[in-house]
């Protein structure tokens, strides 16, 4: 089982967008030294993130701002955003077990039902969570 991070550096460059985009010009470069990660998967974040209209990019000298309220970006619409499947590769069940093994026939009879609880769960939690509460806690953590 792989949790990717992809929807945790989405959320640090939607923190560092909102706190210091309004001064200076926030490119995939500068996110990538706030992040730790390489320019090219910044980029395709931005992107993601550009698709599902949570940011807006500049054209030609570059640049991102957040594109909308922050209390109506959630972290299930950053994580489906940037990794759209993101639920069911965290919690899914092997692909081939033995059809002749009483245990491999039904195990996916068994598991799914308990398996999209979870999933259904997680959605709910992510959903409830928003933006403008994380850059709350931020900004309470860097003012201590």
């Amino acid at each position: 089982m792989h949790i990717s991070t992809k929807c945790s550096i989405a959320v640090h460059c939607l923190v560092f967008i909102n706190e210091y985009g309004g001064g200076r010009r926030v490119t995939s470069e500068l996110l990538s030294l706030s992040t730790g990660c390489n320019p090219v998967v910044v980029r395709g974040i931005m992107s993601a993130l550009k698709k599902a209209g949570i940011i807006s990019v500049k054209s030609g000298r570059g640049g991102a701002e957040i594109g909308c309220s922050l209390d109506q970006i959630s972290l299930y619409r950053v994580c489906m955003a940037v990794e759209p499947g993101a639920l069911d590769k965290l919690i899914g069940i092997h692909s081939a077990p033995s059809p002749f093994c009483p245990v491999g026939r039904n195990i996916h009879g068994v598991l799914d039902a308990s398996y999209e609880k979870i999933r259904g769960d997680l959605a709910a939690s992510l959903q409830s969570t928003t933006l403008k509460e994380i850059v709350e806690d931020y900004r309470r953590r860097v003012s201590q």
